[in-house]
């Protein structure tokens, strides 16, 4: 409610308009000095008749105070002060002047009181006082274009209805957050000083709506009230907060004052009745920075505590079932573990919870340290497991591939809620759990394999029925991991398909075989295309995805087929291009199988592969194979 220029605004005194103020420019006017205050009795005409018009003016002036047109009263009082202003006789000015002038004070007094009063009414719930604090607001108005007037004619005793409306208001909203009204019952575990900002909070919201919805009406456009009304009240609740947070808080008061302050107090203002009504951006901040960072610092310190106090716990869980010989859930028939599953919700929903208490994501990822020491804890759990070797052991493992996948899905999709060192440090842990519980399950087929696997190379292997007892024995033992979780069963039959076909390429490079006629070079690469797509069907059918697997060993039969040296170039030369951790001592014990092939001529075949590999031909694949034989 501006409407004198700053240079006048500063300038003016909140102080009242005293008995003697219009006496005394009323002699500066005519030269004379001011006569001692008129009593009571004075008012009186000396013949006894009564002064009409004064009169009359007085009963007019009551019925508007009685109606609360405070507007017209001020038009009244103004035009009074004018008249004896105006007047020019000696004899007008001395007759009744000092009396008049003494009514006139009193009069603006009462008016003013009765305005005051009004604004102190302007948040009641019950009523409406509306029309009545319409006429206020003008009559506000209407006394400070009067006071720029008395101050163009020197007059330095204002009546500075402004900062008493503002003031006034200033002391209401005090008022209201000192004592707001309870409300609903807040949480039983709530603390006073929870209870209280809570309801201070409740406090403002009310009665900005009411301001929006009743009191902006009473006032023109440019006075902005409702932003006025939210400058009080943020005011006045940063002194409170200020007040409360010098106090040594405990954790929780300290966690829920952060939240309050950075998430529920600007979640008030989104409301779309004072969205458009107030800026929030020049409001600033609740709270200095220096405040806000030790709140922050506590928060995210209790918040850490409470992650580290959470999976100690899930983990211990996890561990006196063990311990107890208990096997782990199933679900669908799969052994499964909540361990994985618990722990990400908490930390998913404390990360972006903390994110918005604390309005960083970077500080709100500190929260997930304790989960780095969470992973460590569970890897030495598992090489516990595996270590006593149980009967419920091979369950527990295929549940544990289950939460480690859990884990590494989540580190890769929410990279946001983690720390660049915890992440990856996480992830490593993660890899060691997952390589030695897929060795835990896949050692003891590639042991029942192991007699078949002997044969592979020899002259029994170029028999149908010898790959075929390996392929039923195989089919045999994927049964077991029938309950392994979905999620990681093909990732684990998919390395066991890897590791048999390791196996397979292993056995031939040993060399037990010669092959010496250009018959048995095409029947072994016969066999190995057969053994290639039935290893291929058997896996796929499991559900492994590593089809690329069937291409190396057709790869490897090609050049056991093939004559001519050229040939036999081009072929080793996209085996090696394609497979860039093929050795030379791979590529020799593969040559050598070929029993008809000169020394000359394996030494020009790798000559060439080395010459190609050096010009940077590009592959096709990305695999590693031949580095795990």
């Amino acid at each position: 409610m501006r409407i004198r220029s700053d240079s006048a605004a500063n300038g003016r005194r909140n102080i009242p308009l005293s008995p003697t103020w219009l006496r005394d420019k009323l002699q500066r006017i005519v030269g004379h000095p001011s006569p001692p205050p008129v009593e009571e009795d004075r008012l009186a005409v000396p013949d006894g008749s009564q002064p009409t018009e004064p009169a009359a003016g007085n009963a007019k002036f009551k019925d508007f105070l009685d109606r609360q047109c405070f507007h017209e009263a001020s038009q009244l009082l103004i035009c009074r002060e004018n008249s004896l202003i105006r007047r020019t006789s000696e004899e007008e000015r001395l007759q009744h002047h000092a009396a008049e002038m003494d009514r006139l004070a009193a009069d603006r007094s009462h008016l003013q009181s009765l305005v005051v009063q009004c604004l102190q009414g302007s948040l009641a719930s019950e009523g409406d006082n509306s029309e009545a604090l319409r006429s206020a607001v003008k009559a506000i108005y209407l006394e400070e274009k009067q006071d720029l007037l008395r101050r163009q004619s020197g007059c330095q005793n204002l009546s500075e209805w402004q900062t008493l409306h503002d003031s006034t208001l200033r002391s209401l909203v005090q008022d209201r957050l000192e004592d707001p009204h309870s409300g609903p019952a807040g949480q039983r575990d709530q603390s006073h000083i929870q209870s209280h900002i809570q309801s201070m909070g409740r406090q403002l919201r009310e009665d900005l709506l009411l301001v929006v919805r009743r009191v902006k009406a009473c006032y023109p456009p440019e006075a902005k009230i409702c932003h006025f009304y939210a400058t009080l009240y943020h005011q006045t609740l940063s002194t409170a907060l200020r007040d409360i947070v010098d106090f040594v808080l405990d954790d929780q008061d300290s966690s829920f004052i952060l939240r309050w302050v950075n998430e529920y107090f600007p979640g008030i203002f989104e409301n779309p009745e004072l969205a458009g009504e107030i800026d929030v951006a020049a409001l600033g901040e609740l709270l200095p920075e220096m405040s806000l960072q030790c709140l922050e610092v506590q928060h995210l310190s209790k918040q850490q505590a409470e992650l580290a106090t959470f999976t100690n716990r899930v983990l211990e869980e996890e561990v006196k079932q063990w311990d107890q010989g208990a096997e782990p859930s199933t679900e669908e028939g799969r052994c499964v573990s909540h361990l994985a599953y618990d722990v990400i919700q908490f930390v998913n929903g404390m990360v972006t919870a903390a994110e918005k208490v604390v309005r960083s994501l970077q500080k709100a990822q500190t929260i997930t340290y304790p989960l780095l020491d969470l992973m460590q804890r569970y890897k030495v759990h598992q090489e516990e497991v595996i270590k006593m070797n149980k009967a419920n052991t091979k369950a527990y493992m295929k549940a544990h591939l289950g939460c480690v996948e859990q884990f590494r899905d989540f580190l890769h999709n929410k990279t946001h809620l983690f720390p660049g060192t915890v992440r990856e440090n996480c992830l490593c842990v993660l890899a060691d759990m997952k390589q030695s519980a897929c060795n835990y399950l896949l050692s003891p087929v590639h042991k029942v394999l192991k007699p078949q696997y002997q044969k592979l190379g020899t002259s029994d292997w170029l028999k149908k029925n010898a790959f075929q007892k390996l392929l039923d024995t195989l089919e045999k033992e994927l049964q077991q991991f029938q309950d392994v979780p979905h999620t990681c069963r093909q990732e684990l039959i998919g390395r066991l398909h890897q590791e048999v076909t390791e196996e397979y390429v292993r056995r031939l490079l040993r060399g037990d075989l010669r092959l010496k006629a250009r018959e048995q070079q095409e029947m072994a690469c016969a066999v190995m295309i057969n053994n290639a797509e039935s290893l291929r069907k058997l896996f796929t059918k499991e559900g492994s995805k590593e089809v690329w697997l069937e291409e190396i060993l057709i790869k490897i039969a090609e050049v056991l087929k093939l004559q001519d040296v050229p040939a036999i170039q081009v072929q080793v030369v996209s085996l090696g291009s394609t497979y860039p951790d093929l050795r030379e001592a791979q590529v020799s014990a593969l040559l050598k199988l070929k029993a008809n092939l000169s020394k000359a001529h394996r030494k020009t075949i790798k000559a060439t592969l080395s010459d190609a590999l050096k010009e940077g031909i590009p592959g096709t694949e990305s695999h590693p194979f031949f580095s795990n034989i």
